[in-house]
């Protein structure tokens, strides 16, 4: 059974609520897990002050980091009952900062408040979560404000038809992940699988093509594929979904529908030039979901960051 037993939550000083640390907390309950607490805090001006020695920087940043430290002691007092870790870095990249203390402590998830980002941002300024998403060595839970209700939905997005070896190892990670999940969290398991539609130049360029008859083919190799995997992890047919569309567009409209309350997806993680420009279907997806949304890293995956 998946277990998280070593928690690191990133918290955001300029939030009232921390729907993060709440969630996190909820897990080390339900698990019997250890949190640790990360607040990164930078500003710039502490370190352009030129009239002031390195010791008067050093000394300056000390007090506002002392000033952090007692505002984050005041936040995690009513969770008394967890044990808790808390550490408050001076760093320019929160999820530098993060990544480094995963590797550093070994924790096994990472949690963080997300929220929407401009999608032009998110291209040229790539935010934290996908830095997250990108890099974590561990799994990642995105925490939006939406209640984790009893018998409510778990949705999973698998790709059931693919052939490689690593997507098919990471389908059965993500639907394991979702099966032991549901017990902890007393909630229903959703399996989406998203297929493409006919390609618009074969019907064009091929009068007889048949599209109606090329499109109820692969829906039925998709829908038997989907149901065949589902059933090895003891999940009924009826909870199968397939859906023709792009996995970005499928996953958080039928998660909407359904009213899931996690969606749990593996992401590869790519980095450099080609993730700014593809991403993975979990960076899609984040921000088209009203609900936390789980990354699940595949074996074997490769930290970029040291």
């Amino acid at each position: 059974m998946m277990e998280y037993k070593n928690i690191l939550v990133m918290v955001d000083p300029t939030k009232e609520e921390q729907p993060s640390l709440k969630r996190a907390v909820f897990l080390a309950r339900s698990y019997g897990a250890k949190i640790s607490v990360i607040l990164c805090v930078y500003d710039l001006s502490y370190e352009m002050t030129s009239m002031l020695s390195q010791k008067e920087r050093d000394s300056m940043r000390q007090v506002v980091l002392s000033q952090h430290q007692r505002w984050l002691d005041d936040v995690i007092t009513d969770y008394s009952d967890v044990p808790m870790e808390t550490t408050v870095a001076w760093h320019n990249r929160p999820f530098e900062a993060a990544i480094k203390q995963v590797l550093s402590n070994k924790h096994d998830l990472l949690v963080k408040t997300t929220h929407s980002h401009d999608k032009l941002k998110s291209v040229i300024f790539t935010p934290t979560d996908w830095h997250l998403l990108r890099k974590s060595p561990c799994d990642v839970l995105l925490v939006k404000d939406h209640d984790w209700p009893v018998n409510g939905t778990i949705a999973t997005a698998v790709n059931a038809v693919s052939e490689d070896s690593d997507h098919i190892n990471l389908n059965n990670k993500v639907l394991q992940h979702a099966v032991d999940m549901s017990k902890v969290i007393n909630a229903n398991v959703k399996v989406i699988n998203a297929y493409p539609g006919t390609p618009v130049n074969i019907a064009i360029e091929i009068p007889e093509f048949n599209s109606n008859e090329y499109n109820d083919s692969v829906k039925k190799h998709h829908d038997e594929k989907t149901k065949a995997l589902a059933a090895e992890f003891e999940i009924d047919a009826c909870d199968c979904i397939v859906e023709e569309g792009l996995a970005e567009d499928v996953i958080p409209r039928i998660s909407h529908e359904i009213d899931a309350e996690l969606v749990i997806i593996g992401t590869i993680g790519r980095t450099g030039f080609s993730a700014a420009f593809i991403g993975n279907t979990a960076e899609h997806v984040i921000d088209g979901i009203d609900c936390d949304l789980l990354a699940v890293k595949p074996d074997g995956f490769e930290c970029p960051v040291s």
